[in-house]
């Protein structure tokens, strides 16, 4: 019976389209991540022939429990990711649903919204590491400029700063940088599901005399939540891995105080060349990000929540 199905073009073809993509996805993923988790058990230098490997067993895993440097980075990759990703979600569902009508003026704001998504992440970094210059950046200089005009907001900030050199400041600057580039993702997909939401219930809400704040948090937001969480966790996982920017604009410091996790797993590969450490950090990295994903995806079941309802 599965020969015969084999013969019939009806199953063939299906097969022969999904291949290419099976390929590439067990070349480039597959392979990798197999690789990485063999790599890890042993202590191999960049460079050096394979047969000098040594083989170290779970010692780079318990070298990683008592490394300061990737619970730092463990650290300051979930600082990051909480924020970028809160801050985020929330303006980019407000700007969706301020643009959500035809109104005037609509179509340039959403194509303004949209622009910092088309420039590439390393002149994104360079952009914001020359207006965020001590000396000759352009926002220190607007910045100290208001506080000459209004003295008594100096008291409040507006006083000339090494955004970058102050390890208060340079992990709001890199979310600041975040926001800025991947909130018209998050106002892309909204605005999307929202126009996507039926008329016929929006209509009933409205006949049933529910303003525009009550029809928004009691029936818009509801039904966008699966897509709103789907969005989400397309963020956590992007921004865990999140690299160019954070490399180009200060490479972890001041310090390690924006030292990310996939930040710290390119020093220890290609500046340490401890390749073998490094894959164990990999592997970590894996494991945050699959435990996020699961875990967003069994606190919103979608046949629970419909039946809860």
């Amino acid at each position: 019976m599965l020969i015969k199905r084999f013969r019939d073009p009806r199953y063939i073809a299906p097969l022969i389209f999904v291949m290419p993509a099976v390929v590439i996805l067990v070349v480039g993923l597959i392979i990798p991540v197999i690789y990485a988790g063999y790599l890890s058990f042993f202590n191999w230098d960049m460079g050096t022939p394979w047969k000098t490997a040594q083989f170290l067993g779970l010692d780079n895993y318990r070298r990683m429990l008592t490394d300061v440097g990737v619970k730092n980075s463990i650290m300051v990759t979930l600082r990051y990711t909480f924020w970028t990703t809160t801050l985020e979600m929330i303006l980019g569902t407000i700007f969706a649903l301020l643009l959500e009508k035809p109104i005037k003026g609509a179509s340039v704001f959403r194509t303004i919204f949209i622009l910092p998504l088309m420039v590439s992440p390393i002149v994104v970094g360079l952009m914001w590491k020359y207006m965020l210059d001590a000396r000759t950046g352009v926002i220190n200089y607007y910045v100290e400029a208001i506080g000459k005009a209004i003295p008594f907001l100096q008291n409040f900030g507006f006083v000339r700063h090494a955004y970058l050199g102050d390890p208060h400041l340079a992990l709001r600057a890199l979310i600041v940088t975040d926001i800025w580039q991947w909130t018209p993702f998050i106002f892309i997909i909204i605005l999307a599901g929202l126009q996507a939401l039926p008329s016929e219930v929006m209509e009933a809400s409205y006949v049933d005399g529910a303003n525009w704040w009550q029809m928004t948090w009691h029936v818009k937001l509801p039904m966008l939540l699966p897509l709103i969480i789907v969005t989400l966790l397309m963020r956590i996982i992007d921004v865990f891995r999140a690299l160019e920017v954070i490399y180009v604009m200060t490479f972890g410091g001041p310090g390690r105080t924006t030292e990310v996790l996939s930040l710290k797993i390119y020093k220890t590969a290609f500046t340490a060349q401890d390749l073998g450490y490094a894959s164990v950090i990999s592997v970590i990295l894996i494991a945050i990000t699959l435990a996020l994903s699961i875990g967003i995806l069994i606190y919103h079941n979608p046949t629970k929540t419909v039946e809860g309802r």
